[in-house]
Order: structure tokens, then sequence, then C-alpha cells
């Protein structure tokens, strides 16, 4: 069993001792422990949290178990059950929340379950605030309501007015979409994106929509997170469907793969190129996303006459940069579209319906539109440790072997070469450096990965 608890919140999986995995009883005592800081936080006794989940099949069980826990905590909560990640984060300034849980453990699998925790403005926590959230639960400094003091629960769906919120979007042109006459195909991974990707599309009025793994029973039908090697079935139903585009969710629907209407991968990393790209056509200002991310925003956003700023890896950091750069849109490789006009958090549904309006406006089959964009290839590369390694002291001296070349330390190591970058950085949750390697082919990029690595060996 495992229990990871980290400043941007509590994950585990479901089952085992307290203490060793997501048990009832871990949940109870984080979920206590978050509402005692929002009251902290907001400095007032009776506050209102709002709580969505993913389809998972633990799904039921924990939020029943938070929701409860808030409620008597002296909570008011707004239960909106079944809803995306990003439906969450625009719950909670909808209803001028002072908070909000997601249950959801994101691409994990399905034996995994998670609290992810938003502030008052709908986004996830500092690491300050996450901190404050550990030590509470560390001394279990925190004290139910008495009775009469009980928060009352409240139960809404926010589906439609996510979907409502991204048509409002300027840059979201409805009209061209319906004029294109689109047939698209979405794999919902079996959780709520098989709820909100095709009210999504109906909204855009488009009339064929090939529904793959949209059941929300929490049975993943694939390995749940979207990346080429678990999307191979998916593709090639794609491809015999004769569909213009293909899309692909994680369970909780902030990260937005696309497939080509030949089957062929668009390429996660190139989501966000592919909007910004649209973005930065329409509207000027600059771009962000994080040290792991392909240099095809840079070399995008340059191409507008823009600047392109990188951010430590993690969501919070990467919408940290946005506001400190005033840029216009910025996210993650990983298919996460952060558009700030909307919210600033990850959302697939609102990089889709960017992404239609730009293949709309384009007048391009989606593989022509990639062919527009510069071609990189990332090799992503692990090294696992020993708990006796000194890792920092790894991370300086390769700093060190480098220093002629552009470095940034921000978040671990990343050297820019002039074709090329490698990044290393030592995960928050395992034993390992995590090696990141991008170039202009696949060849190039392993082969950089794999030198620096025999650096590393050397070195310990």
């Amino acid at each position: 069993m495992t229990l990871i608890k980290s400043i941007s919140g509590i994950r585990g999986t479901i089952g085992g001792k307290p203490g060793e995995g997501l048990s009832p009883l871990d949940v109870v005592k984080f979920t206590a422990s978050y509402a005692t800081w929002a009251k902290e936080k907001s400095g007032k006794a009776a506050i209102t949290v709002v709580v969505g989940r993913d389809a998972r099949i633990s799904g039921e069980m924990v939020s029943s178990l938070v929701v409860a826990t808030l409620s008597g905590m002296g909570c008011a909560v707004v239960n909106i059950g079944l809803a995306t990640t990003p439906t969450t984060e625009i719950a909670v300034t909808e209803e001028k929340a002072d908070g909000g849980i997601i249950l959801t453990a994101s691409h994990n699998p399905k034996q995994w379950n998670a609290l992810k925790l938003l502030n008052a403005s709908g986004e996830f926590l500092n690491a300050e605030e996450g901190a404050r959230i550990l030590e509470i639960a560390e001394a279990e400094d925190f004290s139910f309501a008495e009775v009469d003091d009980l928060g009352a629960i409240t139960e809404k769906d926010y589906t439609d007015f996510h979907v409502q919120h991204v048509l409002n979007l300027d840059l979201v042109d409805v009209e061209a979409i319906k004029k294109a006459n689109f047939s698209v195909a979405i794999d919902a991974v079996n959780s709520v994106g098989g709820i909100a990707m095709p009210a999504l599309f109906k909204a855009l009025d488009i009339k064929k929509v090939v529904e793959i793994n949209c059941e929300a029973t929490g049975h993943f039908a694939h390995t749940p997170e979207p990346i080429p090697e678990n999307l191979l079935e998916t593709a090639e139903i794609i491809k015999n469907s004769g569909v213009d585009v293909g899309f692909v969710v994680d369970p909780d629907v902030d990260r937005l793969v696309i497939i080509n209407e030949d089957g062929r991968m668009f390429n996660e990393e190139y989501t966000l190129v592919a909007v910004a790209d649209y973005i930065l056509g329409q509207t000027p200002g600059n771009t962000v996303s994080n040290l792991s991310s392909s240099r095809a925003l840079r070399d995008v956003t340059e191409k507008h006459g823009y600047t392109y700023s990188a951010a430590a890896v993690g969501e919070v950091n990467v919408v940290a940069k946005i506001r400190e750069t005033n840029a216009i849109i910025g996210g993650e490789g990983n298919g996460g579209i952060i558009y700030p006009t909307s919210h600033s958090g990850r959302d697939a549904l609102v990089g889709a319906a960017l992404f239609l309006t730009h293949l709309a406006k384009s007048g391009l089959k989606c593989s022509e539109l990639r062919k527009t964009y510069p071609d990189y290839f990332i090799s992503k590369n692990k090294i696992e440790l020993t708990p006796d390694i000194d890792v920092d002291g790894i991370l300086v001296k390769i700093k060190e072997l480098y220093s002629n070349e552009q470095v940034t330390d921000i978040d671990g190591v990343k050297i820019d070469f002039a074709d090329s970058w490698v990044h290393l950085r030592k995960s928050n949750t395992e034993p390992i450096i995590r090696i990141y390697a991008e170039a202009k082919t696949m060849e190039a990029a392993a082969q950089l990965a794999t030198s620096i690595i025999d650096k590393i060996k050397s070195i310990i």
C-alpha cells in the first residue's frame, strides 16, 4: 500500500492500515486538516467548500467521507458530484467558496485516489499552504463542530455551466466550428470526460461524435495516462472511424491529447503549441510552459514576436510564472492548457474548443496542421537511486560540467544547447532522478540523455 503526503495534496492506494494507504481514517484526518487551514486562511468560523470527483471506483466512498467530514467541521459543502478537475475549479469561484477538494488521482491506475486541494481562487495551493496542512494533520490539531453548527450540504451539477463558460470565450468561434462540419472522436478512459466532452461537442453542434470508453464506470479500459503507448487501440479506432480529429483525456480531464485523422499522434507536447499559435495570432502576449516541455512553444512564440518563459515543473509554478510575465497562454507539455482568460488551471474542454477553432480557421486537415510546427522529440529517462546518494551534489556537479552552456537551476538543472536540451530533476515521490532530453530527432535525444546518464554514473 502507498500513501504520499505532499504539499500538493494527499494521494494513495485504497485499502490497508491507516498511514499505509489512503484509508478512511486518513481521508477524514486530512480533510479535517484542510478545513482547519481554510478557516485560518479566510479568517471565518463558517466557510464553504466545493467537492467534485472523477469516476474512479473508490470515488463515491471517498466523497462520502470528505463531504461528511467537512460538514462535521462546520463547513457548508457544495457537492458537485461527478465533475472534471477544471469544472470543480470553476465552481469554487462561481460559488464564491473558500476552497475546494477534487477527488482524483489524475492519470494513476484505478487503485489510486487523492485529495487535491484548492484555495478560494480555485487554484492549487502553494508550498507554504500545503506545508501548513501537513503540519495540522501531523499534530491532529483540528476540532469538530457541535451538533447545532454542522455544515449544510448542497448538491449541484456544474457540467453545463462549464460547457457554456467555454462557449462564451471570445476566441472560441462556435460558428466557425459549425461551418467546418467536423466529425470527432473522444476517448474518455471511462471517467468524467465521458460526461463533459460529449456535452461540449453537442453544444458546438458537432453532428458525428465517436465515443470511445465514455461510460463513466471507473473501470479504465486502458492505462489511463494519455501517452502514445497506451493509445494504440484508440488510434486505430480513430483511423478507421473517418473522423477529422480524435481527442483523448485523462480521468480528471485536465490533459488533452490529439490524434490526427490518419491515426497518427499529433503529440501531446504539441497540444499547447497549436493552441498557443492560434491565441498568439489573435491576441498579443507572452507564453509559459514548464522546463520539461518542448522548445516548440518557444519557437512559435518568437515567430509571433513575443516572449517565452519557463517555469519550474508543477501547475502552481506555471500559473505563478504566467502572472509574473503577463502571459496570455501557458501550460505543460503533457497536454495541459492553461488559458487565464478562462481560469488559471489546466482544462481539456477549453483546449479542445480552442483547437477546433484553430483547425476550422486554418482550413487544414489535422495532420497537415501538425506539419506546420517544428519537429522536436523528447526522450524520457530515469536513474534509480539508493538512499545514501547525494542527489543535490550530483546536480551541482553536472551544472559545473556544463557551465559554458545556458543553465537554468530553478528546478533541478536544465542545460540548453543550440538545437537541444536536457533537464535533470529529482522526483518528489520516488528515489530517482528524471532525465528528459529533447532534440531534432529521437536518436539525438536518446544519445544526449545517455551521455548525461553516463556522466551521472561516473559521479556516483
